[in-house]
């Protein structure tokens, strides 16, 4: 399931909604992502007051199916949910929610990680950071097309 929202998430009832009346799970992997108080730049490190997430529904919907199809096709019979903000968010705010539910621990942790890394390369969010007195679009950080990058080789 994906959804892409301005409003707050209960990361525990979504969850909990995730797996309810599914007796064939025996584990849960989520991760949730937050706003930092600090630029995401890998240089910068400066004070930001907020940060605002932009998309195109239709174009980010299409590629979070896509990221989401891959890792069920990848790891067979899993539930995925994936909930991803948009808009302005301050920092501690949440931005996202990945959670895979499996059978096993090992495949909801890869699974969840996999998503997660691929997400943040391939799903078209523009991030713009607010500071103090200055505004800056976020590029992709080199460390996350890493971690994308070595997906494919398994």
């Amino acid at each position: 399931m994906i959804r892409i929202q301005t409003k707050d998430f209960d990361a525990g009832a979504e969850i909990k909604n995730l797996v309810s009346g599914k007796g064939n799970i025996g584990g849960v992997c989520s991760f949730i992502g937050l706003v930092r108080d600090f630029s995401a730049s890998e240089q910068s490190g400066e004070k930001i007051t907020a940060m605002t997430l932009e998309h195109y529904p239709a174009m980010t919907e299409k590629q979070l199916e896509k990221i989401e199809t891959q890792a069920q096709e990848r790891w067979g019979s899993i539930e995925t949910l994936i909930i991803h903000r948009v808009g302005r968010l301050e920092p501690t705010a949440q931005i996202v929610l990945v959670a895979v539910a499996a059978a096993h621990r090992d495949v909801a942790f890869e699974a969840a990680r996999f998503i997660m890394d691929i997400l943040k390369t391939e799903a078209p969010f523009w991030k713009k950071e607010e500071g103090p007195t200055t505004s800056k679009w976020v590029e992709a950080k080199a460390s996350d097309i890493a971690k994308a990058g070595l997906w494919e080789k398994k």
